[in-house]
């Protein structure tokens, strides 16, 4: 796979604000090559998000290339065009590729509750999608894609209380929120805990045996097979899943460990550390309780 940058010379160009600017693109906006978003506010840039304050068609009627570009940027191009000056914009993502190996390296961060509404469903369904194409991009050597899951730790003076041990494992050090705010019926946070771990572990033992794409086939199979709604998110659910892959079930029960012993599980810390440096990366700060 070739990573040459992207460069345009932009014939047509469409310029719009982030904000209730967006919504006035005009009717002719599907005749440009490129449509570069403007910042409405002077700050430095990371990333483009849904729009706030715009309904989704306007997004999903976005289907050529685009860029998020600074407000100082977008200015000077609309003065330039506004004078009648050739404008010729040169995208080049080089600086965006911290691994120039021929290699696409990405994260996925998620989780297998699947009683969380529209997020959780709005999440297998791209597991679903995009399985077959992660499955033959990671065979041919064209990404590295690790998963990732969010977790975090019961402070120590609530640890013994029904909210933590309902919501955490390994005595408060591992926990997730409970599904219905319930802590009397249906399954707990802790539950979704152990589940987000036998993926880890999964994708541990897969990715050292060489076959890192069979976590997707086992996250795909594991919704099907052991649903909350069916009563079968369970760990001998998960071990038939795992087992029907032709994983290794002891390595993988082995990296799972005891749930209820009172001590840290590494393979989970380390999913908390990678959370907070992306907070870090992301906004500069990570706040300490």
């Amino acid at each position: 796979m070739r990573r040459e940058p992207v460069r345009w010379a932009v014939v047509a160009l469409l310029l719009a604000m982030v904000g209730a600017g967006v919504q006035r693109w005009g009717g002719s906006w599907w005749r440009r090559t490129a449509f570069l978003v403007v910042d409405d506010k002077v700050e430095p840039l990371i990333t483009m998000d849904n729009l706030e304050d715009t309904s989704k068609k306007h997004l999903e009627n976005i289907t050529i290339p685009s860029v998020l570009i600074t407000n100082k940027l977008g200015n000077d191009l609309k003065k330039s065009v506004e004078n009648g000056d050739m404008v010729s914009v040169l995208l080049d993502w080089r600086e965006s590729l911290p691994h120039p190996d021929e290699r696409v390296e990405y994260e996925f961060w998620t989780n297998n509750n699947d009683e969380c509404g529209p997020k959780c469903d709005m999440q297998m369904d791209f597991v679903k999608s995009f399985r077959g194409i992660a499955q033959i991009l990671e065979k041919k050597g064209y990404t590295q894609f690790t998963p990732h899951y969010i977790t975090w730790y019961c402070l120590e003076a609530f640890v013994v209380s029904k909210q933590c041990k309902s919501q955490c494992i390994n005595h408060g050090r591992h926990c997730a929120p409970d599904l219905e705010q319930n802590f009397n019926k249906g399954y707990d946070g802790k539950d979704v805990v152990v589940q987000n771990l036998h993926q880890i572990c999964v994708f541990k033992v897969a990715n050292e045996s060489g076959k890192p794409w069979l976590w997707w086939d086992y996250v795909h199979d594991f919704s099907i097979r052991c649903p909350m709604k069916g009563k079968k998110y369970t760990h001998e659910c998960a071990m038939d899943v795992i087992k029907s892959l032709g994983l290794d079930d002891e390595k993988i029960n082995k990296c799972i460990g005891d749930p209820e012993a009172d001590e840290e599980k590494s393979i989970l810390k380390a999913e908390q550390d990678a959370q907070l440096s992306w907070l870090y990366c992301r906004y500069g700060f990570v706040y300490h309780i």
